[in-house]
């Protein structure tokens, strides 16, 4: 089991806390462990604390909460990923830290097995968005960069101002999947995969417990699957993953070729342009994929997936699986 590390960005004021503050609340079963550079950016008062040890503080509902630099960012890292260790998932919050193509770099470069690149959410605030961008131009590098975005605050603008924005930013960030939210609400299975975990310990309900909680939030994003039980072209199932969809923020499941010498299925996993490949010689062969991200054309999605099916994958090169193959860990 690997464990996502996802990095929050976003210019002052945008939102990136009440998010972070949104996901260890509303994050039923998923242990999250949070990295800031100061707690008292994050609302843990209204948590239970059960214990604190030196820069990291155990909130009662399972999550984390670490305050580090950036020098002490990988060192963190390779103490929270840890097999069967205390969390599921890493939010990281970029500001106060380094720049935000220099945190994924970081996750990237990460020597840790069990760190994966979770994504890089930039949160925009729609109330103050065209004056950030007349102060901070490179807003617009940093929405080409994000593999989401937050269109946070929505509630702060009108209708006709919240359509003008989303159009803007969209054409803006060049095809990242953009979404509109409020108070940082957004649903976390559209950053995270759901962990199925026994609560076997009994513990003493905190203050979070007791308030009534948020609605699940589905609004502004959506999923698409796809299933074959014929193998897929190795060359044309990688051009549809490096053209990516519109919209399409991340992609799991299995892959399967069929191709003389490769015929054991491939788990796959993307988050943005970034792809993740390893064997899966126990999985079923034939391809599963799920397809998650804002405004996607789910019909489009299918016909290509459906058109890099290959049904003689005997007939191909084995060494047209290089263009698979090479994304393997070394």
């Amino acid at each position: 089991m690997t464990i996502p590390v996802l990095v929050v960005a976003g210019f002052l004021g945008s939102g990136k806390t009440t998010l972070l503050n949104h996901l260890l609340r509303a994050t039923t079963g998923l242990r999250i462990g949070v990295v800031v550079n100061d707690f008292g950016r994050v609302n843990i008062d209204a948590m239970t604390v059960a214990a604190q040890v030196d820069s990291m503080v155990t909130l009662g509902n399972g999550c984390l909460c670490c305050a580090v630099d950036v020098a002490d960012l990988d060192a963190m890292l390779d103490r929270l990923a840890k097999p069967d260790g205390p969390v599921d998932v890493i939010v990281v919050e970029a500001s106060g830290l380094a720049e935000p193509p220099a945190m994924v770099r970081l996750v990237l470069g990460s020597e840790n097995p069990l760190v994966t690149y979770g994504g890089l959410v930039e949160v925009v605030d729609a109330a103050e968005f065209d004056a950030t961008r007349e102060r901070h131009p490179q807003i617009d590098k940093h929405l080409r960069y994000a593999d989401l975005v937050l269109l946070n605050k929505t509630d702060r603008v009108d209708p006709a101002t919240r359509d003008r924005l989303l159009t803007l930013v969209r054409d803006l960030s060049d095809g990242v999947p953009v979404v509109p939210t409020d108070h940082g609400r957004v649903d976390p299975d559209l950053l995270f995969d759901p962990v199925d975990r026994p609560d076997p310990v009994a513990r003493q309900l905190s203050f979070e417990d007791l308030i009534e909680p948020e609605p699940h939030i589905h609004a502004g994003y959506e999923s698409v699957e796809f299933t074959s039980d014929q193998p897929m072209n190795p060359h044309r199932f990688m051009r549809f993953l490096t053209d990516r969809p519109t919209g399409l923020y991340r992609m799991k499941g299995y892959a399967h070729f069929g191709v003389p010498g490769h015929d054991d299925p491939f788990h796959l996993h993307t988050v943005g342009a970034h792809l993740s490949l390893t064997l899966a010689p126990d999985a079923p062969r034939r391809t599963q994929l799920v397809m998650i991200g804002a405004a996607l054309d789910a019909t489009a999605i299918t016909t290509a997936l459906t058109a890099a099916v290959e049904p003689d994958p005997a007939s191909v090169d084995p060494l047209d699986m290089l263009s698979v193959t090479r994304y393997l860990p070394r």
